[in-house]
């Protein structure tokens, strides 16, 4: 196995290993019919597509941008 084998290898492990600890953080479960934050409506769409959402997408935004 040569270096860029070997870096290919590494890099592969390493993005395996990232998306495996970004899954075990991600929602999971029953999903909010309403938005811990702002009591709206989390329309069906939303809950279907991010299972164990518990905020609309308006405020999921606002949380991801640190507001």
């Amino acid at each position: 196995m040569d270096l860029y084998d070997r870096a290919t290898e590494l890099e592969t492990l390493q993005r395996e290993h990232a998306i495996a600890a970004q899954r075990a953080r991600a929602p999971h479960g029953e999903s909010a019919s309403e938005c811990e934050r702002c009591g709206e409506e989390i329309p069906d769409a939303r809950r279907q597509a991010v299972p164990g959402c518990t905020r609309c997408t308006e405020c999921e935004s606002l949380r991801e941008r640190g507001r």
